[in-house]
């Protein structure tokens, strides 16, 4: 049965994109069958995954919206090895029409429970803002794993999306936990990252992956050719990087259910 596990920060550049991304194509990396789920109306996962964010027959909008099957939606992403559901500008007619619909937010749950058991990992790419998208993708989690840049007003956005886990465990997912934070474009030159990351640590404890993401030049560049790191250039530390938070969360896992 497939660990769902949400992308989320409603702050925006954090990493959120480029951790989906990377993250799925090193779970597949190790064997995994990873699905990703592209929620953003920006369809940065999409483009990063090497497909366009236009011209496929189905998306995440026809998805959520009851439309299809979330299978008919399912494009394959090679080499990186990895499934897609891809999102576009779509998505923002499906939030509005969302607003009305009954059940609203339980139908990414409803989708998944048909593909799940097909699946190691299912990432969500959730869009940076608190709305009925990502609320569809906290219904449906197990766990959130939440980039998180260490800079000054890290900690404050993260009061508000911890407050929402809260609200979503409470009334509709009961199962939803922290899966864990995950410090991004991190610098250890930097003195106010290293103190951000060590209260990070201090209030988290072990819920702080140990593995840090880079600043790194090749891990940017790799959207650009529609590539992950570990097929754009695999030496690189932030494909690296990626790999190494793979196999804790493998590892991690694997404790967990022993």
């Amino acid at each position: 049965m497939g660990k769902i596990i949400a992308v989320a920060n409603q702050k925006g550049g954090v990493g959120k994109t480029t951790t989906c991304v990377n993250l799925a194509a090193s779970l597949a990396a190790a064997r995994k069958k990873v699905l990703l789920i592209d929620l953003d109306p920006q369809g940065n996962a999409t483009v990063g995954s090497g497909l366009r964010k236009d011209g496929h027959r189905y998306s995440g909008c026809e998805v959520l919206l009851d439309e299809v099957s979330i299978r008919e939606a399912i494009l394959s992403v090679e080499p990186a090895g990895y499934d897609l559901v891809p999102g576009n500008g779509d998505l923002t007619a499906a939030e509005l029409k969302l607003m009305e619909a009954s059940g609203r937010e339980q139908r990414l749950r409803l989708q998944l429970a048909r593909v799940r058991d097909e699946y190691d990992y299912i990432l969500i790419d959730c869009p940076p803002s608190l709305n009925i998208l990502t609320l569809n993708a906290l219904v449906a989690a197990h766990g959130v794993l939440i980039p998180i840049q260490c800079e000054y007003y890290a900690l404050e956005g993260l009061t508000a999306l911890l407050n929402t886990i809260r609200r979503v465990q409470s009334r509709v997912n009961k199962e939803l936990q922290i899966e864990g934070l995950l410090r991004t474009m991190f610098d250890p030159r930097n003195n106010l990252a290293n103190q951000v990351g060590a209260q990070l640590i201090q209030h988290f404890k072990d819920q702080v992956y140990r593995t840090m993401i880079p600043r790194n030049v090749r891990l940017a560049e790799a959207p650009s050719h529609g590539l992950p790191a570990l097929q754009y250039d695999r030496s690189s530390r932030g494909a690296i990087a990626y790999r190494a938070l793979a196999s804790e969360m493998i590892r991690r896992h694997q404790r967990s259910a022993a």
